[in-house]
């Protein structure tokens, strides 16, 4: 599966400014991804990185692009970056670019869209037990309902969960997203940048907040994190909606031993867009270690 691993990196300049990256320096990658943002940082000269990734598809691609040429500079470790422990180490730059990826939109088996039937998975990981259809067909009404409100910011949760409860059992995601559009007319749903979006949509991210546990996990990683830079060292997150970028907005804002470089956000700039539209919505926070 992991030639079939391709990611887009966003906001990759804005990124490698913000890092500042140091001739030498050691860098880690929480979502190396198909390693697109790593190979900019390992083409500063001697810089070395240890890249991390829930997906072993992700891992997979990312060896077979980075260590042909660059050899033992770069190190890999799989899973959740909110449990990894790099001991006495001490890096120059850390920076991770949240949520699912370009490649795992696109693979339709892996069950994130409901562009492609498939069956309803959204685990990043894939040895996690817990898929999105057990969770849609095991979860009580009022869970379900607070999961859409919370983590999909979905106005009409009670209303989608009570229906769900009583159409269940779903096994594809092309099931779930039509049962959710029987009931939420597409004019209900409200527009973004004059397109309309499917009624589906927030219930899909919900589901795939909820089955990888992401807010959890960059919230514990954020608590870790910055104590593992040395001093001048950055932090440089990538959030994509709001839940994500609240979290890295306040964290690194209350973390005593960083500096805000990012009063606001990075965006992407038109000629990103126009390559690469869902770099639309990415937002870049940078935090110095004091």
């Amino acid at each position: 599966m992991g030639e079939q691993f391709h990611h887009v990196s966003v906001l990759s300049r804005e990124l490698m400014e913000g890092l500042a990256l140091t001739e030498g320096g050691l860098y880690l990658d929480a979502t190396v991804g198909g390693g697109g943002h790593s190979e900019l940082v390992l083409a500063f000269p001697n810089t070395r990185v240890i890249a991390l990734d829930r997906d072993q598809d992700a891992l997979t691609a990312a060896k077979a692009r980075l260590q042909q040429n660059y050899g033992d500079r770069i190190q890999f470790w799989q899973g959740n970056f909110a449990d990894y422990n790099p001991g006495d180490q001490k890096f120059h730059g850390i920076f991770a670019d949240l949520g699912v990826s370009s490649a795992q939109l696109d693979q339709p088996e892996r069950g994130f869209s409901f562009r492609h039937e498939a069956a309803l998975d959204m685990r990043m990981d894939q040895t996690h037990p817990q898929t999105a259809a057990e969770l849609v067909n095991r979860s009580s009404e009022k869970k379900l309902a607070d999961m859409f409100f919370f983590y999909g910011e979905e106005r009409h949760s009670r209303r989608i969960a009570k229906h769900i409860v009583n159409s269940r059992p779903f096994e594809t995601t092309t099931q779930l997203a039509d049962a959710i559009a029987a009931i939420l007319p597409r004019h209900q749903t409200g527009r973004t940048r004059g397109t309309f979006i499917h009624p589906a949509t927030r219930v899909f991210q919900a589901l795939r907040i909820a089955v990888n546990e992401e807010l959890k996990s960059i919230e514990t990683f954020l608590s870790k994190a910055p104590l593992w830079l040395h001093p001048g060292g950055r932090i440089a997150m990538i959030s994509f909606h709001s839940l994500e970028d609240r979290i890295v907005k306040h964290t690194l804002r209350e973390t005593e031993c960083l500096k805000i470089i990012t009063r606001k956000p990075i965006q992407a700039q038109p000629d990103e867009i126009r390559q690469n539209p869902r770099s639309r919505s990415a937002k870049l926070r940078v935090a110095e270690h004091l």
